[in-house]
């Protein structure tokens, strides 16, 4: 199959700064509909389970799959984009986003919402996700502006979030859950135009520096056998397995921690959006840190403040503003990982096989996912309450904080060409 054109390197041309920003907003736009829509899916968790009678326990299983394919499919989405073009993969996963997202509202079984949900939306999103996107701007964009690019793609995300919450809120409210939902998969089709500003691949960037610094281009077999053997990678991993399991539990289940709170419905939607206006705070805060201190430590500090925020959110008084504000402080650390997890991929491999190599980062996330969202509902129907998943966080986030600390941040040494 041929690439999608032989544009690899980073833009250098007169106009360049325009184009910078062209590939930013692409990116960030795509990010924040693939995303947007997935991170509304919880307002819908309810309705589902009264119209289809399924028990919250396998809806959460449905949603809880989407989490573990979201992952499964982005280190091979990343190896194609990689190597055949990233125009074409980010194609081929809007549209699947849109089209799983529209048929949901039909599907009356777990295995029909499992496909529906959990394979084509999810692996759809997967498809035009952070690991193809995050390479791509690593590959368009100067090396010095790499960490700001991560945080402005990543807080595309969030603003997603933070947009999509409430218009899916009034959607539901003016024209039912089920239409609601067709029409968020519709609002998906606008990334469709990212998929030709991204578009490009790897495969010449790594010739080039191959034949510039005299070092072997890694296939990707090569590639990932270097990663999994690197101490710093593995640890990296388990980290952002946390953050998975953190990032799934909330989506998934805050809407339902506030309504067993006694709350209203509407403080449910309004803390999504919350979180995400405030990570685009954290985002774009942690894309300016990462130029400036040791991402390892900063990734550290933001496993920390989760694991505080928690504590202190499960002592206070449960009241809309109590809510609103844990919402903020979750939406500052939320997925403001990327940036710094992104950039150690970056720096100790290079961006050859990032989005592969970052997409297996991404894979463990998701395995972290896939137990926030299905011990969410599985605990709550047991116990009829959350607390217990609030005490798991807990000891992740502390656990996640201190395991970063060992990481090597410096550049993994390459195999030199035979003569």
């Amino acid at each position: 199959m041929a690439n999608d054109d032989t544009r690899s390197g980073p833009l250098t041309a007169p106009g360049a700064r325009m184009a910078l920003w062209l590939v930013l907003l692409a990116a960030a736009g795509a990010f924040a509909l693939t995303m947007g829509t997935r991170q509304t899916m919880g307002l819908f968790l309810s309705s589902l389970n009264t119209s289809t009678g399924l028990g919250l326990g396998s809806i959460s299983l449905a949603f809880a799959f989407g989490q573990l394919w979201w992952g499964l499919t982005q280190p091979f989405a990343g190896a194609v984009a990689d190597r055949i073009g990233t125009g074409r993969v980010i194609l081929a996963g809007a549209v699947l986003v849109a089209l799983g997202t529209f048929i949901t509202p039909y599907m009356t079984s777990t295995a029909g919402l499992i496909f529906a949900i959990g394979v084509l939306a999810a692996g759809g999103a997967g498809m035009a996700g952070p690991s193809v996107l995050m390479a791509a701007t690593a590959r368009l964009v100067p090396p010095s502006r790499r960490g700001l690019a991560s945080g402005v793609v990543n807080a595309g995300g969030s603003f997603g979030q933070f947009i999509m919450a409430p218009i899916a809120v009034a959607l539901i409210a003016s024209v039912g859950w089920a239409n609601a939902m067709q029409w968020l998969g519709v609002l998906v089709l606008l990334a469709l135009p990212a998929a030709w500003v991204l578009k490009g691949n790897s495969n010449a960037l790594a010739a080039q520096a191959a034949a510039a610094t005299g070092q072997k281009a890694l296939t990707a077999r090569e590639a990932i056998a270097q990663a999994l053997a690197t101490p710093g990678y593995r640890y990296l991993a388990l980290g952002f397995l946390v953050c998975g399991f953190h990032v799934a539990f909330l989506a998934t289940h805050l809407p339902g921690v506030i309504a067993a709170c006694g709350l209203a419905p509407e403080v449910g939607g309004w803390a999504l959006a919350v979180i995400g206006l405030f990570n685009i705070v954290g985002s774009l805060a942690m894309g300016w840190a990462v130029g400036r201190w040791r991402m390892k430590s900063l990734l550290s500090l933001l496993y920390a403040t989760r694991g505080l925020a928690v504590l202190v959110f499960l002592l206070a008084p449960k009241t809309p503003a109590v809510v609103l504000v844990f919402a903020a402080v979750m939406g500052i650390t939320f997925l403001s990982t990327v940036p710094p997890t992104a950039g150690l991929v970056a720096k100790m491999f290079g961006t050859a096989n990032m989005a592969m190599l970052f997409g297996i980062v991404m894979l463990s996330h998701q395995v972290g996912g896939f137990l926030g969202a299905y011990l969410g509902g599985s605990v709550f129907q047991a116990t009829g309450s959350y607390d217990w998943v609030w005490y798991i966080d807990i000891v992740l986030a502390l656990g996640a904080a201190l395991v970063h600390l060992p990481i090597r941040e410096s550049p993994l040494p390459r195999p030199a060409v035979a003569a």
